[in-house]
């Protein structure tokens, strides 16, 4: 089974693509090949597209099976219609979704300094419960995690206070781990949901050995 994959000739894989359940969000342009490994490896239907004409699309938005959240500038009608669910731009300062938010289909972990009315846009939008908080003391908590429905992993600095705090809000185990041969951002190069999940293509076998570990996939 395939394990690692590059977009755009690069393993930092979380930047330039998102993904949920049920959709797989990447840049235009992306290999049809790349796409094929994504669509049978996540089980979850690719749409390529930009955020504000930008490729980073990983960087620029987060989603769950109800919603997605984008940057300023993007068409969200667009991805409604593609995508099927809710889909809004995150209000504010600070909107580089997929670097500041961290979020499944139960709960999500935002940045900090996030305003008020972005945490009602982000609890509307994927219908969770939504805190404030940091990943080994990083803001940037949707690059510093991955978490699925079925497993979370995170930053290896990450402290004992945020470990529990992380727990508590996901109610699952927190585990630790690097992507690409030691990037503790580890969300930079891991595109994770409970099916399955690709990892860029420097992941070592011990790091693939973690990831499995942590999200639940080993036997």
């Amino acid at each position: 089974m395939i394990r690692t994959v590059d977009i755009y000739d690069t393993p930092m894989i979380g930047v330039f693509a998102t993904c949920t359940e049920d959709v797989v969000l990447v840049p235009t342009g992306t290999k049809p090949e790349t796409c094929a490994v994504l669509e049978d490896s996540l089980g979850a239907k690719v749409i390529d597209t930009l955020v504000n004409g930008s490729v980073v699309i990983g960087a620029l938005s987060r989603g769950n099976s109800n919603g997605f959240l984008f940057s300023h500038g993007t068409d969200t009608r667009e991805i409604k219609e593609l995508t099927g669910v809710k889909a809004e731009i995150l209000p504010g300062r600070l909107n580089a979704v997929g670097n500041i938010v961290l979020a499944n289909d139960s709960a999500a972990l935002i940045h900090p300094e996030l305003s008020d009315k972005a945490i009602e846009v982000i609890a509307s939008t994927l219908k969770v419960e939504v805190y404030r908080g940091t990943i080994a003391g990083i803001k940037n908590v949707g690059m510093a995690g991955v978490v699925t429905n079925k497993g979370l992993l995170v930053h290896p600095k990450v402290t004992a206070s945020e470990r529990e705090i992380l727990e508590k809000i996901f109610e699952l185990p927190v585990n630790i781990g690097t992507t690409n041969f030691g990037t503790q951002m580890l969300g930079s190069g891991l595109l994770a949901n409970s099916k399955n999940y690709l990892a860029g293509s420097d992941t070592t076998g011990p790091e693939l050995g973690r990831i499995e570990e942590a999200l639940g996939f080993l036997d």
